[in-house]
């Protein structure tokens, strides 16, 4: 379970290849140009591959909040800015999404758990960003890469 803005979260730990200090990537991370998407301003390069960051608070269209951890996703080009790490432990099920679910937070969870007395929704890692988000992403990343004149500019 991880927090955002006083809000929990549960996410599969298999979902998760690790979990880092957001201070321990703020170095390495790079910034993105003339991107049209709020909740992703950074990339990271981890073991050879890139990364982008989003920005969980943003995401969940939550207030703003100071995150202090990377969650780096498994088998997705996605790091996750979360405030802290509630706890870990085994949820007995995840139950389906209430009709009242209606938008595009339908594909941000896999379902509810119930937990301590707390519903908390379980979300599914592939709902951070979209195939169109990634394809936006990519070609901000490589619009950054263009190398630029003193002015700026790029070479024509």
């Amino acid at each position: 379970m991880f927090s955002v803005a006083h809000q929990d979260f549960a996410i599969a730990a298999e979902s998760v290849q690790e979990i880092r200090s957001a201070d321990s990537l703020a170095s390495t991370a790079i910034e993105l140009d003339y991107v049209a998407l709020p909740k992703v301003r950074h990339t990271v390069e981890r073991g050879h591959h890139t990364y982008y960051v989003v920005n969980a608070g943003t995401h969940f269209s939550l207030p703003v909040s100071r995150p202090t951890l990377v969650l780096v996703m498994r088998q997705l080009r996605v790091a996750v800015l979360v405030d802290h790490i509630q706890s870990m432990g085994e949820i007995s099920g995840v139950y389906p999404l209430p009709r009242a679910f209606a938008g595009e937070e339908r594909h941000w969870y896999r379902g509810l758990a119930y937990l301590d007395d707390h519903v908390i929704p379980v979300v599914r890692p592939s709902g951070f960003l979209t195939s169109e988000e990634f394809q936006l992403l990519d070609r901000a990343a490589r619009a950054s890469e263009t190398p630029r004149g003193m002015d700026g500019a790029a070479p024509s």
